[in-house]
């Protein structure tokens, strides 16, 4: 792995934190939020791209074109999903499930479909996952809780939209060369496109939607295309079974301060299950 690769890794692995800590504050219509974030990291974003294009460093043909409808896709499923997870359970239950199952789902894709094998290392990764998140919930069933059974559920779905771009991604920027912001601005572009028919249907919506949430709006225009842009520049120079685990010590970090922050309560036992769930994950990337 090359000089540098790490930080820039560590990097993206806050900003992730902080744009869905942001999210969490979110009030109002799920579909809104997303399209307006959505439509304002595409404007902040093709600047650049018209750059690329301009200078040489991108062309606009099939691949960029394949690339992008596929992760557009992929995106908006991962997005709605994420945001309807955190309207309905605890940000410390979903965040860390969410980040550990993709990852594990990954590897049993690759196995799956591509024909690769198991290690021992990636069989004992596998079982940590499902035992720290199994820490991290407690009892899934008890009338104490805040629903975490709810959280485990809408975490696993965010995760199996996680593999699949994941994999697509990694695909898209190291078979077909695509050039990590060119490709994931016209990701934006065609997610803010697939998502305008429904925006307009609630259009009265659309003014209150963006004044309540005018910050974390903002917030997550810009950290979460910084984010994953860096993780793809970081996919150019390393394997994604590397890049993938290291990305995920944002759930140590999102596991704390969901506590701190939102009052979620089990602190310890949270953090102990991250905690476990980052080791799988790094088991799984050996």
């Amino acid at each position: 792995m090359r000089s540098g690769t790490v930080e820039i890794i560590l990097v993206a692995a806050v900003a992730h934190v902080m744009w869905n800590l942001a999210s969490k504050y979110k009030r109002g219509d799920t579909l809104l939020f997303v399209w307006a974030y959505t439509g304002t990291s595409a404007l902040l974003c093709v600047p650049i791209l018209v750059a690329l294009v301009t200078t040489g460093q991108q062309m606009l043909d099939w691949r960029l074109a394949l690339g992008a409808t596929v992760s557009a896709v992929l995106h908006i499923a991962y997005s709605l999903i994420l945001q309807v997870g955190y309207d309905r359970a605890e940000l410390g239950v979903v965040y860390p499930v969410a980040r550990g199952t993709g990852p594990l789902l990954t590897m049993l894709f690759a196995v799956l479909l591509m024909g690769e094998h198991l290690t021992a290392v990636a069989m004992l990764g596998a079982l940590l996952i499902i035992a720290g998140i199994l820490v991290i919930t407690g009892n899934p069933f008890s009338r104490a809780s805040h629903h975490p059974l709810q959280g485990v559920l809408w975490g696993a779905a965010t995760g199996a939209t996680i593999a699949g771009y994941t994999l697509w991604d990694s695909y898209s920027v190291t078979s077909l060369h695509l050039a990590p912001v060119s490709y994931y601005t016209g990701t934006l572009l065609l997610q803010g496109i697939l998502l305008t028919p429904s925006a307009l249907h609630r259009r009265h919506r659309i003014p209150t939607a963006i004044r309540t949430n005018a910050t974390p709006i903002l917030i997550v225009a810009v950290l979460s295309p910084l984010a994953y842009i860096l993780v793809l520049s970081a996919m150019q120079s390393a394997p994604v079974a590397l890049v993938a685990p290291l990305r995920e010590s944002s759930i140590v970090i999102g596991s704390l301060l969901a506590c701190l922050l939102f009052h979620e309560g089990h602190l310890a036992r949270r953090i102990a299950g991250a905690i476990v769930v980052l080791i799988g994950i790094i088991a799984i990337g050996l």
